[in-house]
Parts: C-alpha cells; sequence; structure tokens
C-alpha cells in the first residue's frame, strides 16, 4: 500500500511539474474572431471548477474561437505568480492570497472575478491529539505555500489562541510548499500533524484517512465570504487584449453557470482531471462532501480581501499595512454580464 502511495506521488509531482513548466494541453478554434495564443492557468482543487469545467467542456475554446489555448496547472500559488510574472501566463485562476502579495510588492496583477468562496478545511491526523485549535502548541500543520490563503486563514486564528509558527519564533512547526496531493502521505507517514487544506483533499482526509475536523469551512477566518479562488490576469495583457480577456471573462460565467445546473457531471469532470494528473481518483463521498464546502461565483469581496491583507500584514507576512486600491477591476465582467 505504501508503495501506491509514494508511486502515485510521484506521479502527481512530475505530471504538475511538466505541466507548471510549459506542457499541457492545448487547443485550437476554426474560427478567424481572435488570433494568437493565450495560456490559461488552473489548479488542480475542487474550487477550481470552474476553470476545469472551461477546460474540460471546451467552453474557453469556443468563446476564444481562432485563438490557440494552452492550459497549465500548477501545484500552489507562488509558481502561478512566477509564471504570470515571467510571461508563461496570461490569465488563470490562483488563490487570493498569492494575488494579494504579488501586487503589495508591486507586480502587475488585476482580479478580474471571483470563482469560488469557502473551500478551506482544517484537519488533523488521526493520532495528533489534535481536536481544535487550542490543541495546536507544539504539533505541526502544513499549508500549499508559505503565506498562502490558507496559510494566513489558520495562522490569524492560531495568533487569536496566543499561539505562533515557528516562521516568527512559536511553538507550532509550518511546513510549507506541501502541494495537497503530498498532505496525504505526510499524514500516512506521520510526518505531519495537521494540515490547511483546499478542496477537495481536506475533505480527502477526513474521508479516507479518518482525519479530525478542526475547523469547518464556514468557521474558518472569513470562510464564507473570502474568495478562495479568484481570476486574474496583468494589466498589461488586459489593456494589449481586452476583446481576449472578456472572452475568457465570457467562457468563465458559463462555466460557474454550468457547475450551478449539473453538479454531478462537474464533480466526475473535475476527479477525472485529478486522477489524470495525480493517479488519485475521489470517492463520490468526498466529492459531494467536498462540494458543500465551497460556493463557485462570479462574486468578489474587496471588504473580504482586504481583511484577509490586514490579517496577512499582523501576522509579518506583508511588511507594509496594506493598500489594495487597483488590485480588483471588475470592470470588463460587468461588460460582459451587461452583454449577455
Amino acid at each position: 500500500m505504501m508503495r501506491n502511495w509514494v508511486l502515485a506521488i510521484l506521479l502527481s509531482i512530475a505530471a504538475i511539474g511538466i505541466s507548471a513548466c510549459g506542457g499541457g494541453d492545448s487547443a485550437s478554434g476554426d474560427g478567424k474572431s481572435n488570433s494568437g495564443e493565450i495560456n490559461i492557468g488552473y489548479f488542480p482543487n475542487l474550487d477550481h471548477a470552474a476553470g476545469i469545467i472551461g477546460k474540460q467542456e471546451g467552453i474557453f475554446e469556443e468563446e476564444l474561437e481562432g485563438t490557440d489555448v494552452e492550459f497549465k496547472n500548477f501545484p500552489n500559488g507562488n509558481d502561478f505568480i512566477e509564471a504570470l510574472d515571467s510571461g508563461d501566463l496570461d490569465i488563470g485562476y490562483v488563490g487570493p492570497g498569492p494575488a494579494i502579495n504579488y501586487h503589495l510588492s508591486g507586480g502587475d496583477v488585476k482580479i478580474l472575478s471571483g470563482a469560488a468562496n469557502g473551500a478551506t478545511l482544517i484537519v488533523s491526523s488521526e493520532d495528533s491529539g489534535i481536536k481544535s485549535l487550542d490543541d495546536f502548541d507544539r504539533k505541526s500543520f502544513c499549508t500549499p505555500g508559505n503565506g498562502c490563503t490558507h496559510n494566513v486563514q489558520l495562522e490569524i486564528m492560531l495568533q487569536e489562541l496566543g499561539l505562533e509558527s515557528n516562521r516568527v519564533g512559536g511553538t507550532v512547526e509550518h511546513q510549507s510548499r506541501v502541494d495537497p496531493a503530498s498532505m496525504m502521505v505526510r499524514f500516512e507517514q506521520g510526518e505531519v500533524d495537521a494540515a490547511a487544506a483546499p478542496e477537495p483533499w481536506g475533505t480527502y482526509l477526513v474521508e479516507e484517512m479518518n482525519a479530525n475536523v478542526v475547523t469547518e469551512w464556514d468557521e474558518v477566518f472569513l470562510g464564507e465570504t473570502l474568495p478562495s479562488v479568484v481570476l486574474v490576469t496583468s494589466e498589461k495583457f488586459m489593456e494589449e487584449n481586452p476583446e481576449k480577456v472578456k472572452s475568457v471573462l465570457a467562457a468563465h460565467e458559463k462555466a460557474v453557470e454550468f457547475t450551478g445546473e449539473n453538479e454531478e457531471e462537474t464533480l466526475n469532470s473535475v476527479n477525472d482531471l485529478v486522477y489524470e494528473l495525480s493517479q488519485t481518483q475521489f470517492s463520490d463521498d468526498v466529492l459531494h462532501n467536498a462540494w458543500e464546502r465551497m460556493n463557485i461565483t462570479t462574486e468578489v469581496s474587496a471588504d473580504a480581501l482586504q481583511s484577509w491583507a490586514d490579517a496577512s500584514y499582523d501576522l509579518g507576512f506583508i511588511e507594509e499595512e496594506p493598500d489594495l486600491e487597483g488590485l480588483v477591476d471588475t470592470s470588463l465582467l460587468e461588460e460582459v454580464t451587461e452583454d449577455n
């Protein structure tokens, strides 16, 4: 059994690594309404359902007819932002944390739309002794990235209890840059006690590995209002390719609508893609329970984003008081919505 777990993770890392370096599926339409290429990024997580459905159902290619469309999947927000910064990525789905951090560092990024709310679950391994956040003292936890959305959500709650991570000299060990597919192995091998996990990986740990639910998604800091996924691009790409961006937003809206009307097909489609990339297939219970822990939506709360940024500042992830003015720009989304 252990060999199967290790093999699955090696395959996951290989698949994700190849795609993040520029591989991945590509498709082109036969029309002539657009031209050139576009690279769209996403994560193999359930709360990226809009992006995944847009890819799997051909919605992006339909709206971007005549444009070569390439999809790239990423294991964490840091790699996504690096690709956006280098120009290897034009537009895509990422957690708000990396987008905010990049914006505050002077990076060129615009949040065009929300994609999902919720989808963060705090869980602990069966034998960790952690039943509540109060039990984290001298324990360890992992997240997909240092200062990522899930990391800040957990650490700000621990801070309120007088607990801090070893990043700032505290007694709680943080293991960062642990891609979600690797969390199951770390739990099984006893290398970590808890995780702030995106869905469906959090629910997978609960349903398949008997992990404890420490904090439900709607009780996590800003759980119901903070976008767990946003659709972003650079201002440069937005200004130079407004029609392409509007086409992506039109596809995004259709994909969000599809997920709301076709739950079973959406879950199966996400499951198939995750299996393709990680050799992990989720049970129906995992998928349906995880689906209940999020909302797929185009809405984006600027107030929630500011509150998250303020928390990140309080935790020391951000050096100066955050000013998010200019980060969110839903003008093209509003145009698309009006046109439809």
